[in-house]
């Protein structure tokens, strides 16, 4: 037992040694971030339940959206308004749409004023599982950004 700790408690300041000594010092050059990649991308912003109000959570991910398409071109957003399979079908239709509708005046706030939207309403279809429950996670709005180099 006691040559078990040694060894683990020799390999942990190896493991410590090899980190401090490191033979180069960073440059700033290979700190800094990359320019944006312009490439599309998607994001969700979550919802509680029957609610389509935008969160501070949810703004903070558009506003990391935004940083995201710094310096690109964004030829589009589509916003798709989800539900869960809780309560009835035409219920959960117009919470998605509310979803939706939210998370794009949402994005013309956080600066995507100029972008096209195209919106969407999916409702509950596709909430349950082959074993019939329900998907809470579905309490969603997804945006697919469609994006080039400018």
């Amino acid at each position: 037992m006691t040559i078990k700790i040694a060894m683990a408690t020799l390999g942990a300041g190896l493991l410590l040694a090899g980190c401090a000594s490191a033979p180069w010092k960073p440059t700033r050059a290979s700190i800094e971030t990359q320019p944006t990649a312009c490439a599309d991308f998607q994001v969700s912003i979550y919802f509680e339940r029957d609610q389509a109000e935008v969160t501070r959570e949810a703004r903070s991910v558009l506003n990391s959206a935004g940083a995201m398409t710094r310096g690109c071109k964004i030829d589009k957003a589509r916003v798709v308004g989800l539900a869960d399979a809780v309560g009835a079908a035409d219920v959960n239709m117009d919470l998605s749409r509310r979803r939706a509708l939210s998370v794009t005046k949402a994005l013309t706030r956080a600066g995507f004023g100029q972008v096209e939207f195209d919106v969407a309403a999916a409702g509950d279809a596709g909430a349950t599982t082959g074993a019939g429950a329900s998907a809470p996670l579905r309490r969603r709005a997804d945006i697919f950004f469609e994006v080039s180099k400018p």
